[in-house]
């Protein structure tokens, strides 16, 4: 499966998670669903990455990996969330690639984001 590699950017990483926060909302609300599980572990990654959008750069080494790490352990329970309450979409599929890509995680990313809900022919996806 062909993927983006790309370096880590938690600023980024962050403003991913504000959107994935925002468009879950968005979806359950769509569905009529209260999707708490989903929105409670978006928003653990929001409040864990936002300081860093907010900085506008990476910390020193060590908590960057710190962070990145724990995104990415929270970028997983989030998928199963997704997929557990029925929230999948392309939309959401493809900011959960991108938050993967911007954690240094692309190759999981083009893989998980299909749980998610990425068409695999969305033209978004690397090819």
């Amino acid at each position: 499966m062909k993927f983006f590699d790309l370096p880590l950017d938690l600023p980024h990483a962050g403003t991913i998670a504000l959107r994935i926060a925002q468009r879950l909302g968005q979806r359950a609300d769509e569905l009529g669903v209260e999707a708490a599980r989903s929105r409670t572990v978006a928003m653990e990654l929001v409040e864990l990455l936002v300081p860093y959008r907010l900085e506008g750069e990476n910390p020193e080494a060590e908590e960057a990996q710190e962070a990145r790490d724990r995104a990415i352990e929270l970028g997983r329970r989030l998928v199963d969330e997704i997929e557990a309450e029925a929230l999948q979409e392309d939309r959401i599929g493809q900011s959960v690639r991108n938050l993967f890509e911007t954690l240094e995680a692309g190759e999981e990313g083009a893989e998980i984001a299909l749980r998610a809900g990425e068409s695999p022919d969305s033209p978004m996806r690397p090819r």
